[in-house]
């Protein structure tokens, strides 16, 4: 299949407006670089933004529902976030490695970080100065208790390895609320930031990423975990948050035949791609800029979540202009989609997506037959 994929197969039980801005808290900086100025808080009803339907505090858009929500300030995780109960059916989790010195995609890279007190090494669209660093990344593939060996099965790729969907999962298909799928969470092979390895792998325009799940993990994760995975988009789906989302978003966008199903929150549907390429010069802002209100509509379900103190840096570079133009495009190519704004909430904030994910994961998977893979 490729030469010497190394992994090794662990089965484990699951545990598991800019009038009325006010500063956030800013992240601190990381050695030698500078701190990121506070995100304003943004006005989910300020003009310009698409209408919304606003929620009583601490509830969630209504299940069958699309279009655009906005949430209040208290986000309590979903009871479905935490384990199940002792005695009741749990799935198991399978881990490979793959390594980098055997990846047709990516031999990974490394961003060179500039001695204390000196600047980064910057271009016109930021850092660009790396070196080659080879890596290796554990990929997880949860099997639910449900699934029938040798049964195709549906899917959904998760980025950043993200699990949250495992007790999610645990809960909600003994109950009928979700196919029985299988979930591969794949973790980046590096670190962020650009130059880095996260960086080029999520942030990139282009199919790369997806060839990379299709021909380099996917195979594997059948392999090891014992499992059939569906061809049909129709029963894929991927997730992501922050450039995690943006990578999910190009996935299916590129590839509608492999995915149909998105969720994502936080979006980095921004200016955050390194190299430039000439093809999509403003990397995913391209998404809601160019792409897709140029497209024919695509077969795509899609859900996205913000918060009001999202990540700000500058112009192509605002994270919550950039899910407030995805769904005015989405509206305005009649897509089946999802936009929940939410008041006092982050980049990539863990309570609300807690809140929120196990009835997106429901929304996401409507129309998927539940009785049978």
């Amino acid at each position: 299949m490729r030469n010497r994929l190394f992994f090794s197969a662990v089965i484990l039980l699951t545990p598991l407006s800019f009038a009325k801005a006010q500063p956030a808290a800013a992240p601190a900086p990381s050695a030698g670089r500078a701190a990121r100025p506070p995100a304003p808080v943004r006005d989910p009803l300020a003009a310009g933004y698409v209408k919304a339907t606003e929620l009583p505090d601490g509830s969630v858009p209504p299940l069958e529902a699309e279009g655009n929500f906005i949430i209040g300030p208290t986000h309590k995780p979903a009871p479905e976030m935490s384990p199940v109960a002792d005695g009741q059916p749990k799935g198991t989790i399978h881990k490979f490695t793959l390594s980098s010195t055997d990846s047709k995609f990516y031999a990974g890279v490394e961003r060179d970080e500039p001695a204390a007190g000196a600047a980064a090494p910057t271009g016109p669209n930021g850092t660009v100065s790396n070196h080659p660093k080879p890596y290796k990344r554990t990929v997880s593939v949860y099997v639910p208790a449900q699934y029938v060996p040798g049964t195709m099965a549906p899917v959904m790729i998760t980025t950043d390895g993200d699990g949250r969907a495992f007790n999610v999962l645990d809960h909600l298909i003994p109950q009928k609320k979700l196919p029985v799928m299988i979930v591969v969470a794949i973790p980046p092979g590096g670190p962020d930031g650009r130059g880095g390895e996260r960086n080029l792998e999520y942030d990139t325009v282009s199919g790369r990423y997806s060839d990379f799940v299709e021909t380099e993990v996917l195979p594997m994760a059948e392999k090891v975990a014992h499992v059939k995975l569906t061809n049909d988009p129709d029963g894929r789906a991927v997730m992501g948050t922050s450039s995690g989302a943006a990578a999910s978003m190009i996935m299916a966008w590129l590839h509608p035949e492999r995915y149909h199903r998105v969720l994502t929150f936080s979006g980095t549907f921004t200016n955050n791609q390194w190299p430039t390429d000439p093809e999509f010069p403003h990397g995913a802002w391209g998404l809601h800029e160019t792409l897709i209100p140029n497209s024919p509509v695509k077969p795509l379900r899609i859900y996205l979540e913000c918060g009001d103190r999202d990540n700000f840096n500058g112009p192509t570079r605002d994270w919550v202009e950039a899910n407030e133009a995805m769904a005015k495009v989405l509206t305005e190519k009649s897509y089946h989609y999802k936009f929940v704004f939410a008041r006092g909430a982050g980049h990539t904030d863990r309570p609300t997506i807690g809140q929120l994910y196990p009835t997106a994961l429901q929304w996401i998977w409507q129309g998927y037959p539940i009785g049978g893979n």
